[in-house]
């Protein structure tokens, strides 16, 4: 099915589902039954809560995978009824005009989510207080592991993230621990005192102008502390680590594509090394809703009362919301531990066609009741730094494979020298430790294939002027 349209936002948007853990009896108090088709320890909600589709929420929109999913854990879950809003085009329609059954939603939700793979087991997730390391740890906690470290270097995120565990009251031992996996003797420490069985790494500077203009502390984040968490996970017999990588390691074009596909090669050699850990990367684009993402900005600028700002007017990308990209990365580890032959693969997520940032803009303003350029102007104002017109999901050197799910693909490439990576990776960190951004910048280029550094930089790493003597 190709989407034509975005996804309903997150976040207060009309038309939005939202699994909200509220819903839910807390774990262990017998106040629900396990939902059979959602493979999760899932209970039911007290009762149904039922829910109006906006009428703006189009045929296109509605047809979009991710509302099919998201639409289809909540009727499972029992969280929600459907309802048709009042509008041109009725909300329950296909894209070909034909009307979705709850039924046929609950059978894509079937082949979509993962038994209960982390059972028993336990797991530490670095970077836990952002987006995705968040989402990861609250779906984690349903899937009744025996116990859980929660790892971020930000108090903040921390503390928001243990407001939602206590909302959840999972039953087995948490603990949020202020790590940064940027210094090994702290991490060192963590993984000696827990003990993991499993360890999702979503840890990682994201954000592609700041890394851009701080290249040093992105090969410190994205490249050092892949490297020293992948060796605690060595060292401590870890079953199976989980790196969370992007779709701009594709053909990177900016500095922290290239450090997280270097971060990519490295979790890849390691693996074909054949230790008794498996160290497994799932790659995908971006996720709706996220810190630094569009959808939270063009928010704010509607309360502004505009104009929103794209960059360009084709400008394109690859959306999934935040929910269905943990699920599948839930799958994927699954998979990979389903199949321990299939070393050096990376596994990509489905993310269907690629969506116009402008109409993004243009249904997010429509959803809040007004008409794009007429009420709320659009403004283009020029690609940053590093950005891509478009963003791919495989490079040219890479082979598609397919896995035993059709949410999930596998990349098959030719792996760097494992002797040459990480005398290439400590050349690097040397470098970024001292804060030579230049040599950094160099490095990368000699060792990460296409990549490019963007001219801008040489005016965006100029030191700033010193204060004039009196």
């Amino acid at each position: 099915m190709t989407p034509a349209g975005p996804a309903p936002q997150p976040g207060g948007v009309p038309g939005q589902v939202r699994n909200t853990r509220a819903n839910y009896p807390p774990a262990g108090t017998g106040a629900g039954e396990a939902n059979p088709t959602l493979g999760y320890g899932l209970a039911r909600p007290a009762q149904r809560v039922p829910l109006l589709l906006a009428p703006a929420m189009n045929r296109e929109m509605w047809a979009h995978p991710a509302t099919q999913r998201n639409l289809a854990q909540a009727v499972a879950d029992g969280a929600i009824g459907l309802g048709v809003g009042q509008g041109e085009q009725a909300c329950g329609e296909t894209g070909d005009g034909r009307m979705l059954e709850p039924d046929e939603i609950l059978t894509d939700l079937a082949a979509f989510f993962t038994p209960q793979a982390l059972a028993g087991r336990r797991v530490l997730v670095t970077g836990a207080g952002g987006s995705i390391g968040s989402e990861l740890c609250r779906q984690i906690a349903r899937l009744e592991p025996d116990a859980m470290a929660l790892l971020d270097f930000s108090e903040y995120n921390l503390y928001a993230l243990e407001l939602d565990m206590h909302d959840i009251n999972p039953a087995f031992p948490w603990r949020t621990m202020l790590c940064n996996v940027r210094v090994a003797e702290q991490v060192g420490k963590v993984f000696d005192e827990f003990r993991p069985d499993i360890v999702f790494h979503a840890a990682a500077l994201k954000h592609v102008p700041l890394v851009e203009a701080n290249p040093s502390e992105g090969v410190l984040t994205n490249i050092a502390g892949t490297r020293i968490v992948a060796e605690a996970c060595l060292q401590h017999g870890v079953q199976i680590m989980v790196q969370i990588s992007t779709d701009k390691a594709v053909n990177p074009c900016n500095v922290m594509g290239a450090t997280k596909k270097l971060g990519e090669a490295y979790a890849q050699a390691l693996d074909l090394e054949n230790n008794t850990t498996r160290f497994v990367t799932v790659r995908f684009g971006n996720v709706l809703g996220s810190s630094g993402s569009v959808v939270p900005l063009f928010r704010k600028q509607l309360e502004r009362g505009g104009p929103l700002t794209v960059t360009h007017p084709d400008i394109c990308r690859f959306f999934m919301t935040i929910s269905e990209a943990v699920s599948l990365v839930l799958s994927a580890s699954a998979h990979a531990i389903r199949h321990p032959e299939e070393r050096g693969r990376i596994l990509v997520l489905d993310m269907g066609e690629q969506i116009k940032i402008a109409d993004v803009a243009r249904q997010m303003i429509r959803l809040a009741g007004l008409r794009p350029d007429t009420d709320i102007k659009i403004d283009y104002v020029g690609l940053r730094p590093g950005e891509k017109m478009y963003e791919e999901l495989f490079d040219g050197a890479e082979q598609r494979t397919q896995t035993d799910s059709d949410k999930i693909l596998a990349a098959v490439s030719q792996p760097m020298d494992s002797s040459l990576l990480k005398r290439t990776v400590a050349t690097l960190e040397d470098a970024a430790r001292k804060g030579d951004d230049t040599a950094v910048i160099r490095h990368l280029q000699a060792i990460v294939p296409g990549y490019v550094a963007d001219p801008a930089l040489e005016t965006i790493l100029k030191p700033l002027p010193t204060r004039k003597k009196a």
